[in-house]
């Protein structure tokens, strides 16, 4: 049984060549930890000698802690009997993450949108930032949703829609819905169980989740979240919450392999590399607002920081991606996983074409929710740029889309197209201000959306869909015949 240690004690250790702190309850001696914290020395330092739970709750995963350091270094338990007011009065105060009186209640939520406003409304200003942020002048983020709008629709009257399915699969697991939550980094930031309380969401909802390599907690204990005999939506039979895994590829690639391997153990239906984003893209509103340089996330093992440049989250911890990641490395990748791979990214016909061609089973289109390259362009055009110029990869492997879906409509849009499913980011973050509740909500508000616009379009099932659905007219001279620019006959002179 681990000793009880008196807050006291715990009080006498706080310089650094002396140094105890409390985290949940258990006593730790930090003192030759703190120079090699990934968050740097000055946090475990303004707690010495104290209480630092509820900071870092904020930040790290509970387990963390007693996995990182060694045995020896966990001293014993905080002695409940020794706490006084002073030991209370005397710990740092914490900024909340949330300002509960603003949030309006979940009940009163009716769109999407209403979570972006709750979302905006209640998260701190770095959280918020980070979120909403894209790169440089944001076209490329409001394209996104606007190009869906300017899609029609072309209803079909006087059929019998009492009874609608809009069940589907995706790299073979069912889902109730055409809807996944793409991968999206650092949900601790808008709720303690981040990724976890998602992932019981999705399950819930029957919908599946893409853990992000930069999420909150280590895979295994996302994984081991949603563990158990539990329904999966409301899926006759179906008990497992599908899992995929999104990867950036790191410059140390024995860490990749060892990652890949350790998430295909633990049951991910498959891998979402990330090809659209090298280099991160410049995200202003991120930059303009300072880092809380304890951040850090355990997969990737990088920390925040604030430079000259900013302080944005999405460019300081994303400097262990490789950005020498070439089409020549897909059969190392092949190599080191079994599991289906899926490339998250493509915004041309001529990589599509060429991931079919290279054997991929399935691609995202995606601009990474305009957070790269602004001015890029919307997934629904590259949709619709794959039909015009290799319709032939439909039939080889699964196209996905994410970025800018805010309604049911637009679900309906891209699978006319020939999208398999939708991937959503933001919105997930979103919902998840609200919990697990909020995760359900956010996914049956699409789904009834969906519903009704079925029945509008006279469609009782998603096999009935097709382009011949949609009035595309208003959007097709954006969409390129292939590679070569139609008339502007330059070339480069240096080999590409």
């Amino acid at each position: 049984m681990a000793p009880l240690i008196s807050a006291q004690e715990v009080s006498k250790h706080n310089i650094s060549e002396d140094l105890w702190i409390v985290v949940d309850d258990a006593v730790y001696d930090l003192t030759e930890f703190a120079p090699e914290h990934p968050g740097g020395a000055a946090i475990i330092h303004r707690y010495a000698g104290r209480d630092a739970t509820i900071a870092y709750s904020e930040i790290h995963a509970p387990s963390l802690i007693k996995t990182s350091l060694p045995s020896s270094k966990a001293l014993g338990t905080l002695d409940p009997a020794s706490i006084t007011d002073e030991w209370a009065k005397h710990a740092p105060s914490i900024s909340s993450s949330f300002s509960w009186d603003a949030k309006p209640p979940l009940d009163s939520l009716i769109s999407t949108y209403d979570f972006v406003s709750a979302a905006r409304q209640t998260l701190t200003p770095k959280t918020w930032a980070f979120y909403s942020a894209a790169a440089t002048d944001l076209h490329t983020k409001a394209r996104n949703n606007s190009a869906y709008t300017d899609i029609g629709l072309r209803p079909q009257i006087l059929t019998n829609v009492k009874d609608v399915d809009t069940r589907t699969s995706m790299l073979g697991q069912k889902m109730s819905v055409p809807i996944f939550c793409a991968p999206a980094s650092m949900a601790k930031l808008v709720h303690t169980e981040g990724e976890k309380e998602i992932a019981r969401g999705c399950r819930k909802a029957g919908v599946p989740q893409c853990i992000s390599t930069a999420a909150s907690f280590p895979v295994g204990e996302i994984f081991e979240s949603v563990a158990g005999e539990v329904t999966y939506g409301a899926l006759e039979g179906e008990t497992e919450l599908p899992l995929f895994f999104q990867l950036y590829v790191d410059k140390q690639r024995h860490k990749t392999e060892a990652l890949l391997k350790h998430v295909e153990e633990l049951g991910a239906k498959g891998i979402f590399v990330t090809v659209d984003a090298p280099v991160p893209g410049k995200r202003e509103a991120d930059e303009r607002v300072k880092a809380d340089e304890n951040t850090s996330t355990p997969m990737s093992g990088v920390k925040a920081k604030n430079d000259a440049k900013g302080g944005a989250l999405g460019r300081i911890m994303g400097g262990f991606i490789d950005s020498s990641l070439s089409w020549d490395d897909l059969p190392w990748l092949r190599r080191c996983t079994k599991l289906p791979i899926i490339l998250k990214g493509v915004q041309t016909a001529m990589d599509a074409k060429r991931a079919m061609e290279s054997g991929i089973e399935g691609i995202v289109l995606s601009n990474h929710g305009g957070r790269s390259l602004d001015t890029a362009p919307a997934p629904i055009l590259v949709l619709l740029e794959l039909q015009k110029c290799c319709p032939e990869v439909f039939d080889k492997m699964e196209v996905f889309v994410d970025g800018g879906i805010m309604r049911g409509t637009d679900i309906f849009k891209a699978l006319c197209l020939g999208a398999r499913s939708v991937g959503i980011g933001r919105g997930f973050l979103f919902a998840l201000n609200y919990g697990q509740d909020g995760i359900e909500k956010y996914v049956d508000i699409l789904k009834d959306e969906l519903e009704t616009t079925m029945r509008m379009m006279g469609v009782t099932d998603l096999s009935q869909v097709h382009p011949g659905l949609l009035n595309t007219g208003a959007v097709d001279h954006l969409i390129p015949d292939g590679k070569e620019h139609p008339y502007a006959k330059w070339r480069p002179r240096a080999k590409i």
